[in-house]
């Protein structure tokens, strides 16, 4: 397997595997106090460990400006430093907050709010431009999204942005985005437990790059999540929200999902993998556009997830054997 694929039709060149950066933003929150991130977060072994990914061919990260209500772009743009040109960095808008209480307060879609985003971005990641500008609002309105797809066409012929891509599993919404030029991919949610064949054919059929959120089923493919194993109270899996699935009453991850993940351990842990290089290494055989981003928080996790790319990806016969076990 190639260790590169190209972002879309952008003609940027990008690590197979890229890092989420969601988790190293440390503890945020909804208005209401519902928690928003992955609990406490040392910044110092953050910065290492992205750090150590760019030596082990990690080129892609992947944050938002709302992740620890700005503070993940802050610790992203501090790691990366003088190595900036080395990489391509991807960011999100969409969402109002308050850096200060690091609370999520609101939502804005409108032309204005995404310069000024974007113009607040570029300071915390220490960069005069971000390789990829992503909207963050899943669900926002289609005619609403072609005015930004608009606005980010002018960010490009100002140089502010080199391409752009929408964050959603809503086909028909990214189709919205894909109709831009400058459009290189869809971000959305993609994982051997829960499959997206349709936006596998937009991308095919628009040229454009499936960035995997949620690729390790929020740490349940990870190998290393029990049944009920308790949540920290920071965790946005302790009070899942409504999109966040097999985690449903907050005490653990749910039995029948787990289920599932040990049934496949056989398949995903093929040639000394680990249960997480193998739900990576079923990403890149699923499509030859996707691009996994899962999240870390250590060095350890960071040179676990950068070796799924020397293993690469399952052949088409562990492909087929996934389907069977999932009854697909």
């Amino acid at each position: 397997m190639e260790t590169t694929r190209p972002l879309g039709r952008s003609g940027i060149e990008v690590s197979a595997l890229g890092f989420g950066c969601w988790a190293i933003g440390g503890e945020w929150q909804a208005a209401d106090g519902q928690p928003l991130g992955w609990g406490k977060v040392d910044d110092e072994e953050s910065v290492r460990a992205v750090r150590r990914a760019l030596d082990l061919g990690v080129t892609f990260f992947d944050t938002a400006d709302t992740y620890g209500a700005g503070h993940s772009e802050r610790v992203l743009g501090r790691a990366l430093g003088k190595r900036r040109a080395d990489v391509v960095v991807a960011t999100k808008w969409g969402n109002v907050f308050d850096e200060a209480t690091r609370t999520l307060t609101g939502s804005d879609d409108s032309p204005a709010y995404l310069r000024r985003a974007l113009s607040a971005s570029l300071r915390r990641l220490g960069t005069d431009y971000v390789d990829l500008y992503q909207f963050h609002l899943s669900d926002a309105d289609p005619e609403q999204a072609a005015l930004l797809r608009e606005a980010c066409e002018e960010l490009v012929r100002e140089g502010l942005i080199r391409a752009y891509a929408w964050s959603t599993d809503d086909p028909a919404r990214a189709a919205v985005f894909a109709e831009g030029p400058h459009c290189a991919a869809v971000q959305h949610a993609l994982n051997v437990l829960t499959d997206a064949p349709a936006m596998l054919a937009l991308c095919e059929e628009a040229g454009l790059t499936s960035i995997n959120r949620s690729p390790l089923a929020m740490g349940l493919l990870g190998g290393k999540r029990r049944d009920r194993q308790p949540l920290a109270a920071g965790d946005i899996r302790s009070r899942p929200p409504a999109w966040l699935r097999g985690f449903s009453d907050g005490s653990g991850a749910d039995p029948e999902w787990l289920a599932r993940v040990d049934a496949l351990r056989g398949v995903l842990t093929s040639e000394g993998r680990t249960p997480a290089q193998g739900a990576l290494a079923w990403l890149w055989a699923r499509s030859a556009r996707t691009v996994p981003i899962p999240g870390f928080r250590s060095v350890a996790q960071a040179e676990e997830n950068a070796g799924a790319l020397e293993k690469g990806a399952l052949t088409d016969a562990q492909l087929a054997e996934v389907d069977r076990l999932l009854g697909r």
